[in-house]
């Protein structure tokens, strides 16, 4: 039986990130962007999301030390709108 190890943090005032979901024993991070869905981020350090859920500014501190730096896939739960969904 797997223990699942994950831990949230939500981000009130942040208009493109609204909440991170971070699973301690699979190193992914589940980024939940405000209008765009879920995205699930591979081989991210606990480190980092720590230092994710203390940022200044959620956006910035993705655009910096995430974005284009880690793999990801869209999250297959998210549902998708528009003609090219």
């Amino acid at each position: 039986m797997r223990c699942v190890a994950m831990r949230a943090h939500q981000f009130p005032k942040s208009s493109i990130i609204d909440r991170i979901i971070y699973d301690d024993e699979a190193r992914t991070l589940c980024i939940s962007f405000r209008g765009t869905g879920k995205y699930i981020y591979e081989g991210v350090p606990a480190a980092l999301f720590e230092a994710f859920c203390r940022a200044a500014s959620a956006g910035s501190f993705f655009n910096e030390r995430i974005k284009d730096r880690y793999r990801f896939r869209r999250d297959p739960e998210r549902r998708r709108f528009g003609p090219n969904a």
